[in-house]
């Protein structure tokens, strides 16, 4: 019998969507307002959840303080009241759209997840705008 947990977090940050390798006309036309040069921020949410068997010693399938410290240390320490662009490694050469936040956010989860167990990311950049990633 699987069972998913889920752990909710946010942060908050500042990004710009753009491509360096086009104008600024072309990044104008594709990603808007969100191609303002002095960037843009957002509240995100975050929904981080793990599929798998219930451990029959924990009843578990996995401890959510764990799940809550893990996420502070790989997403939120990283990743709240930063600038995106400039100051995470994982977004110097890599547009941070709200899909390539939520992949980059699971591959930083996923190495500390039970090889067992499914991940699966949801990121809120909007209360009405939402990914989800599960590798």
């Amino acid at each position: 019998m699987k069972v998913k947990v889920s752990r909710k977090a946010h942060f908050n940050a500042a990004h710009r969507l753009y491509r360096k390798d086009w104008s600024f006309e072309k990044n104008d036309a594709i990603f808007g307002k969100c191609n303002n040069p002095n960037f843009h921020g957002h509240n995100y949410e975050l929904i981080v959840s793990v599929t798998g068997e219930i451990d029959p010693e924990t009843g578990f399938v996995i401890d959510v303080k764990i799940l809550k410290d893990l996420i502070r240390a790989e997403v939120e320490d990283s990743f709240d009241h930063k600038n995106l662009n400039v100051e995470v490694p994982e977004f110097k050469e890599l547009n941070p759209t709200a899909e390539n936040i939520a992949v980059v956010i699971w591959q930083k989860l996923r190495p500390h997840i039970d090889a067992a167990n499914e991940l699966e990311v949801v990121l809120y950049e909007t209360p009405r705008n939402f990914v989800t990633f599960s590798g």
